[in-house]
């Protein structure tokens, strides 16, 4: 069995296509479809369901991707702590979030930069749960920063963070500092724009309302929070965010950003990294610079904090 013929059949779950994976991996579609065919006839079981065109793979497939996966990332891992032996760590560190956290990555890779001046960093901000989750398991991702609650069943490493908390963004009106909290019932009469339904974000804000007993229906949604910020500036919207977008942010003018209390609501965020010993060095470098000490208290000390 050789690496290169896994890393074929890695390419063609990411591609799921012969073409398209052949030229990921820079050889031709025939030299990589016999590639996978030694590595079948090596296993003694079929890998690939094909057809006049690739149709999946078998259930023996799918287990012999995973694999491929780990046995590739292993490698990969190897190589990296060897150069970080020789010569310092350098390679990408791939690093993934929920667009609600995506301000909580800055205060990772501003010290891994510093500690590790060979290494860059690459930054997912846009990911839903399961695209973490999933990238993750085809090791796709060193680390993500995303909700407890989304990974604590899929036996990944989750370091805590912070508790994220939520506000009620808001105009402000009148020149005085306006209401010092707010009810989540009382919220939902507001006319808001909110995250879009299919989002982590979105499902904790829904719960919050149907705790107290309220359904929302926003008129406007979005996927972007910096977008939900414009919304209310245009000066008709209120909206729900996480109180760490303050710490980018932080009240814009003209706006008034109130805690929401009767729940006060908070959801774990944490590093999430693969359950993997060892881990990849890049993985093990984020987590040797990671302070939830500083993490927390910069995140729970903005604006508007109780």
């Amino acid at each position: 069995m050789l690496l290169r013929q896994l890393e074929y059949l890695v390419a063609l779950a990411r591609a799921r296509h012969f073409a398209r994976a052949a030229q990921a991996c820079y050889v031709s579609q025939p030299t990589l479809s016999e590639g996978i065919r030694k590595l079948e006839d090596e296993l003694g079981v079929p890998l690939v369901q094909r057809g006049r065109r690739f149709e999946g793979f078998t259930p023996e497939g799918e287990r012999v991707v995973m694999w491929a996966r780990r046995i590739l990332a292993d490698r990969d891992a190897m190589r990296g702590e060897l150069q970080a032996l020789r010569a310092g760590l350098s390679g990408r560190l791939r690093i993934g979030t929920v667009p609600t956290a995506a301000t909580a990555v800055a205060l990772l890779t501003q010290p891994f930069c510093a500690a590790n001046p060979l290494a860059t960093v690459q930054v997912f901000a846009d990911l839903r749960s399961e695209d973490i989750v999933n990238r993750l398991r085809a090791y796709e991702l060193d680390a993500a920063v995303t909700y407890h609650s989304t990974v604590v069943d899929h036996g990944f490493t989750f370091v805590p963070l912070y508790q994220e908390r939520y506000v009620l963004l808001i105009q402000r009106s009148a020149p005085e500092s306006g209401p010092a909290e707010i009810a989540w019932e009382e919220a939902a009469h507001y006319p808001l724009c909110l995250l879009h339904p299919g989002m982590q974000g979105r499902q904790v804000i829904d719960a919050a309302f149907e705790s107290v007993g309220v359904s929302v229906t926003p008129r406007v949604e979005t996927d972007s929070i910096a977008s939900l910020f414009a919304q209310v500036r245009a000066g008709q919207w209120a909206s729900v965010v996480p109180h760490a977008w303050l710490h980018v942010f932080g009240v814009p003018p003209g706006m008034h950003a109130v805690p929401l209390v009767d729940p006060v609501r908070t959801e774990q965020m944490g590093l999430v990294l693969p359950a993997r010993e060892p881990l990849s060095p890049l993985g093990q470098a984020l987590l040797d610079v990671t302070d939830r000490t500083v993490v927390a208290t910069t995140l729970e000390g903005l604006p508007g904090a109780h």
